[in-house]
């Protein structure tokens, strides 16, 4: 029988729950659930159209299967969004059944979230037992960066659910050795590179060492049983690129981040090798590789990376501790058989954390903060599992030592990231030290049950309680745009090498050097001229469709240079938005772009996805992203523009959109001086609109 408090040595198997066990697990695990599940479905629909960008894909997807297929923006398929679609796809499926309003559009992360935490659980239970499974499944839904993506349409809640899908398969298989078990962990890997490419990959030596070190049959068997999980995981990705690749180019949309139209050239460039080594066409920045000693726009490279304030607060609270018990768990399970359960489950999260965490911090290109929620699994499963081994080792000396180095790393930890935002909470720092000092003191020595009770629920205190309120802000705050973040703002973020002033923003005493705020001001960094944590939602914005902010942004007009201004005139409807936020159009500009709308193939075009998005979101009706997100892309050429224009399948262009490659001599920038030299613009409600089928 396990129990949360049970001193014996741990077995090589937890044991077979017992009547005593289900009668507190399965309600315990049912209440982890529904809190799991009403507090990411709590204020969801305050994030409106959250990423605006894949919002328009899915409005898209939603009335064109050719679109939902291929991950369109557009529903007159110009181009793709520029990750694969199976992200878009359950989303997709829902504004089918119910309609396009955000909560269609984001319950479906929602419940990947919940069968995320209801996958760790039963994964961690198997070797570690009830208590492990529990803690680990609450551990993961208080990670403040979880909370985050499980309520956004980002693809990362798909991805996070099929890593951990992988890992439970895994498990399975290391349990009774079936080949079935590998080519189904094959299969769900082969998904997450629909899902997001070669991130998923991160995963797979953690995976395939486990096995090979731990997994029942002969070495020889072993192997071949893996290299069919990679048969499965190459099947599982492959259908969809053979398709797109041998797809005739004419007759599909534009691979968008790509250069060359191929979805290879995406996968190993903007979206593979290029975030590695900083090498990206088609990146949000000019020269995406951080300059010498590392620190560039996507922070400093480097070990201490997941802490920084950027990370700190998505990830970091529990990372000493799950490194303290990965390296004791595996100490306790020196001596045991090679086919180890518990063993090989330290393997698998702890290298998942390892080589997935030590790539986030060493990468040179394109860095989010939000990325680090792959992360969360592998944390909360080495916490949930090392809490129970460490406790019932707790007779040993060097495990109490152990655990208590833990806990004082855990309130050391809690200590930094919460005095980051001192105006966030203040006294729970403070609570969170003193704990934190009394609980590692006590868990140093022996001590007889009830005063052991006490100490653990202090443990738990200092490890939950900043995650916990982070969590709580983040639930209560709306996120919208391309970088969203969770919790409070804190200091110390990122300076982009764009120079002084690059997106117009002024210093706080209107000299360069200032933060830039996101829609409510005040969520982002300061020093940096993107916004890195997205736009918030509260605050002064205007609201647009079911609250997404509203951003009127400059950009460039037809024809214009310079670097973009991504702030703009803020809380006011109509504007054609940025690079990162898509604006709300107001009812005028709806009117005039539904006014005839079903006649053109497009009702209008505007430079970079995002610009598009919110006039899409508003009419339903096509909107042409020159550019794709950045506005970089070759498509349309400025021909194949004019063609589209001569026979008549585009009503406006939409001047003002803006990004990185917008300007100069980009395809998208020839475009807007064409339509500038050829057309008569007209301003309808701040927005800048030129009629393509009159006086050219």
């Amino acid at each position: 029988m396990t129990t949360l408090i049970d001193s014996r040595p741990t077995a090589t198997v937890a044991e077979p729950p017992s009547k005593r066990d289900i009668r507190w697990e399965y309600p315990a695990l049912a209440v982890l659930l529904i809190v799991t599940a009403a507090a990411y479905l709590c204020n969801l629909s305050s994030s409106g159209w959250a990423n605006s960008f894949y919002s328009a894909a899915v409005q898209a997807g939603s009335v064109s299967w050719k679109a939902f297929f291929f991950g369109s923006s557009d529903a007159a398929n110009s181009i793709t969004v520029d990750k694969p679609p199976a992200s878009l796809w359950l989303m997709e499926l829902s504004v089918r059944a119910f309609g396009l309003n955000s909560w269609s559009i984001l319950v479906p992360e929602v419940l990947l979230g919940v069968a995320s935490v209801a996958l760790l659980w039963a994964t961690v239970r198997r070797p570690f037992g009830p208590a492990a499974g529990l803690l680990a499944g609450l551990a993961l839904t208080v990670t403040p960066v979880a909370a985050l993506m499980f309520r956004f349409n980002n693809p990362d809640a798909l991805l996070v659910f099929l890593m951990v899908a992988a890992a439970w398969a895994m498990t399975r298989a290391v349990a009774d050795g079936r080949t079935r078990w590998l080519v189904l962990t094959g299969v769900l890997i082969g998904f997450g590179f629909l899902t997001k490419q070669l991130q998923v990959l991160l995963v797979v030596p953690a995976l395939a060492l486990t096995y090979l070190i731990a997994g029942p049959p002969k070495l020889g068997k072993r192997i071949w049983q893996l290299l069919a999980a990679g048969a499965a995981m190459i099947a599982g990705a492959s259908w969809w690129l053979l398709i797109v690749e041998l797809w005739p180019a004419s007759s599909r949309p534009w691979i968008g981040g790509s250069h060359t139209n191929s979805i290879l050239d995406l996968t190993l460039g903007y979206n593979g090798l290029g975030r590695l080594n900083g090498n990206e066409r088609g990146s949000v920045g000019p020269g995406g590789e951080l300059p010498a000693g590392g620190n560039g726009m996507w922070g400093s490279a480097g070990i201490t990376r997941m802490f920084e304030p950027a990370q700190g607060g998505q990830i970091a609270w529990l990372i000493p501790a799950a490194l303290v018990a990965l390296v004791v768990g595996i100490l306790l399970r020196g001596k045991a058989a090679r086919t180890d359960q518990q063993r090989a489950a330290l393997v698998l999260w702890g290298g998942w954390l390892l080589v997935t965490g030590l790539v986030f911090s060493f990468m040179a290109g394109i860095f989010h903060q939000y990325y680090t929620v792959a992360l969360a699994p592998a944390v909360a499963a080495l916490a949930g599992a090392g809490a129970v081994l460490l406790w019932r080792g707790r007779h040993r000396l060097w495990v109490r030592s152990a655990l208590a180095l833990a806990v004082g790393l855990t309130t050391a930890t809690a200590w930094m990231l919460l005095s980051r935002s001192a105006s966030f909470v203040p006294w729970l720092r403070w609570a969170v030290l003193v704990v934190g000092v009394i609980a590692t003191v006590a868990v140093a020595f022996p001590a007889p049950r009830k005063l052991a009770i006490g100490s653990a629920l202090a443990v738990a205190f200092v490890g939950l309680a900043g995650p916990v309120a982070y969590t709580v802000d983040t639930i209560a705050t709306g996120h919208a745009g391309a970088i969203p973040s969770a919790g409070p703002n804190v200091g110390g973020g990122h300076r982009p090498p764009w120079g002084e002033g690059a997106f117009g923003m002024n210093g706080p005493d209107g000299g360069p050097g200032g933060a830039m705020p996101g829609a409510d001001g005040r969520n982002s960094q300061p020093n940096s001229r993107i916004p890195i944590g997205g736009g918030r939602t509260d605050g002064g914005s205007a609201a647009g469709p079911n609250g997404a902010p509203g951003m009127r942004g400059g950009g460039i007009t037809p024809g214009g240079g310079g670097a973009p201004d991504m702030q703009g005139d803020r809380g006011q409807d109509g504007g054609p938005g940025n690079m990162l936020m898509a604006s709300k159009p107001s009812d005028q500009v709806v009117a005039k772009l539904e006014q005839n709308g079903s006649d053109y193939t497009w009702v209008a075009a505007a430079v970079g996805s995002n610009s598009a998005a919110g006039f899409q979101l508003a009419t339903e009706l096509p909107v042409m992203p020159i550019g794709g997100f950045n506005g970089s892309d070759p498509s349309p050429t400025l021909d194949q523009f004019q063609q589209y224009v001569a026979e008549g399948k585009i009503h406006y262009f939409i001047g003002g959109g803006r990004g990185p490659g917008s300007s100069g001599t980009s395809t998208s920038a020839q475009i807007a001086q064409w339509v500038q030299e050829n057309f008569t613009a007209v301003e309808v409600d701040g927005v800048t609109m030129y009629d393509l089928t009159v006086g050219h």
